[in-house]
């Protein structure tokens, strides 16, 4: 499957061969990066890392990752560049296109993604938009698969606030042929416009997208539980009140017993304990956090390799 030139916005613009493709091509670099053998597909490559929001883990991985893969990475903050400073976007598209070799961006707006990769000649990553996780989605089912080996059929239950990660999860699992129930709050459900898409997706492979508000019937039978913070970056000032709309929500021991008895416990981080997830499930044998936090690092050297390297993978 040829991805090379193209854009990452979105999981739901892949086919179901292109995400096969780089699950498969993750395990590879995977190998590679741990045994040292080297795998410098991007010699010579330059990547603009442009961030409006803060990053541990989307910065470390794309900056680590692509100097692995033999590149040269270069980050462009809101306060070290005219990005902030209200330069048009499609501008900074196309002053950048003949500069570097590729673009990814960390912001709020999903639209201004999508503008960047209108006017940008070089593949746009999205590293995280207010809609949309593509990157730690699909970090996050090579994850699924390295720890229980078949997708097809699994079931994913997310449990909380209906944000980006539960959108990109959704389309994620559909793409691969997992199940998913999304259990989340009345005023906290995901955005209807992406249900219906990844319900249409899921058709194709066989699988379903659901909704369900009690969170212990959501995790009935599956074999992974996933939950993200209840207050995203920008939303502060909602925190007590998402707390006490989303304290049924909690993945803790109660809830974990009432899922398959090996399910496996995920988190995108940064976890706030005692919120959305107890210190004792993060953990605890079933937790697979930290391990989905180091795939982050391979999945997108991933995606980055096989958008901008010349090579076939």
């Amino acid at each position: 499957m040829g991805l090379s030139k193209k854009d990452l916005i979105s999981i739901h613009d892949l086919t179901v061969g292109e995400v096969a493709t780089i699950l498969d091509v993750t395990r590879k670099l995977k190998r590679k990066q741990k045994s040292g053998e080297p795998h410098q597909y991007l010699n010579g490559k330059m990547l603009a890392m442009i961030f409006s929001k803060a990053s541990t883990r989307t910065r470390t991985s794309f900056e680590v990752g692509f100097w692995q893969l033999g590149g040269h990475p270069i980050y462009l903050s809101d306060e070290s560049s005219q990005i902030g400073r209200g330069e048009p976007v499609r501008d900074t598209a196309r002053v950048l296109s003949r500069y570097v070799d590729g673009i990814m961006i960390r912001t709020f707006s999903h639209e201004s993604v999508i503008e960047l990769a209108k006017y940008a000649d070089v593949p746009v990553i999205n590293g995280l938009t207010d809609l949309l996780h593509p990157c730690q989605a699909l970090a996050d089912i090579f994850t699924i698969k390295e720890k229980l080996e078949v997708l097809k059929g699994r079931k994913l239950a997310y449990i909380g606030d209906g944000n980006n990660m539960a959108h990109s999860l959704m389309f994620g699992c559909a793409k691969s042929g997992m199940n998913m129930v999304c259990a989340s709050p009345k005023g906290y459900l995901p955005n209807a416009e992406i249900i219906d898409l990844a319900q249409k997706d899921a058709a194709e492979t066989g699988c379903t997208i659901q909704l369900e508000e009690d969170p212990f019937k959501a995790v009935a039978g599956a074999d992974v539980i996933y939950t993200d913070t209840w207050a995203s970056m920008g939303q502060e000032e909602e925190h007590e009140k998402r707390l006490k709309a989303l304290s049924r929500y909690q993945v803790n021991g109660e809830l974990l017993a009432a899922a398959r008895p090996h399910a496996i416990v995920m988190h995108c981080l940064p976890a706030y304990r005692g919120e959305e997830i107890t210190d004792e499930v993060m953990e605890s044998p079933q937790s697979v956090v930290f391990d989905e936090a180091e795939n982050r690092l391979h999945a997108q050297k991933a995606i980055m390799a096989l958008l901008m390297s010349d090579e076939v993978l």
